[in-house]
């Protein structure tokens, strides 16, 4: 994106006028949060790749930083001093503009740079995006407010993806330890479900009015929706319960024809995290194995599912 486009694209969403004020306390905020997220882990967690479609926590908060470090500071500063010319190519993930990186799959067998020095590198990023925010020329500060606001949103993003990371790394662990104990069980209670009948017509989806947003969730366009019934509720585990034991995992007629391989291949019988204990049913959380709650919505399943 120019810095024309980011900039047009920061007026239209009211964020230029916030930046002297509140951007830089969000960004001690957002930052924090990841921290913060990682802070029960053990040190020999933050190493742990369980799966290909998983990341370490290390490479999260070390991929975050990189992001302010290439995209935000090296940008601004003509003469920013890179913390470790290597990082620039173990913590980037896709972006191929900027440089090649590491294969994804071999992010576990990175046992250096340390935890220790990672965290190093966060600080380092944060000490110089303080400096940049306090001593930036007021003619860059639209451009300054939309990448460091884009930034923030993109770590918020590797916050769900360390949470949902965390929970299938321990879960390969057959003692199913849990991530952190205090986690309260959330009570739910399902109300009867009801079907709604929707009319279709022409209808308008993407990103509107003022606030951030991905360059994916724009143009606002058209889209035209069939008539359609939808119910007032998720679907909750009890109700998929009853799918399981009235076979549904032994028809191949209600899947796709993808999905029946996909079940095959991977021996699904049940959602992801649930465990039968002799006739009862248990679901690994990041609070530890509990008992299966019916009245929460179903997750942790595929999109055939």
């Amino acid at each position: 994106m120019s810095t024309t486009q980011s900039r047009n694209l920061l007026r239209s969403q009211d964020v230029s006028g916030s930046y002297d004020e509140g951007l830089p306390s969000r960004y001690e905020a957002v930052r924090s949060v990841s921290e913060k997220i990682s802070e029960p882990l053990a040190v020999d967690d933050y190493q742990l790749q369980s799966i290909v479609e998983t990341s370490p926590p290390k490479w999260h908060l070390a991929h975050v930083s990189w992001f302010f470090e290439t995209f935000v500071l090296s940008y601004f500063r003509k003469d920013y001093k890179l913390y470790h010319p290597d990082f620039i190519y173990l913590f980037n993930s896709y972006y191929y503009r900027v440089g090649n990186m590491h294969p994804r799959p071999q992010r576990g067998m990175l046992s250096r740079p340390t935890v220790e020095e990672i965290y190093d590198y966060r600080r380092y990023v944060d000490e110089q995006m303080r400096l940049l925010m306090a001593w930036a020329d007021k003619s860059q500060w639209e451009d300054l407010a939309f990448r460091v606001t884009l930034g923030l949103n993109h770590e918020q993003q590797h916050q769900e993806l360390l949470l949902m990371d965390i929970k299938h790394n321990l879960s390969v662990n057959p003692i199913l330890p849990a991530y952190r104990s205090d986690l309260p069980e959330s009570p739910a209670l399902a109300s009867p479900i009801d079907w709604k009948e929707r009319k279709g017509g022409t209808r308008e989806m993407g990103h509107a009015g003022e606030g951030f947003s991905f360059d994916n969730e724009t143009p606002r366009h058209q889209v035209l929706i069939r008539d359609h019934r939808l119910a007032n509720r998720l679907v909750t585990n009890q109700e998929y319960l009853e799918f399981i034991d009235d076979g549904g995992y032994q028809q191949p007629a209600l899947w796709m024809a993808d999905g029946w391989t996909l079940i095959n291949q991977q021996g699904w019988q049940h959602p992801l995290y649930w465990h039968s204990v002799g006739d009862e049913w248990r679901e690994y959380t990041l609070g530890g194995t509990r008992d299966l709650n019916p009245n929460q919505p179903v997750c942790h399943m595929s999109f055939y599912r």
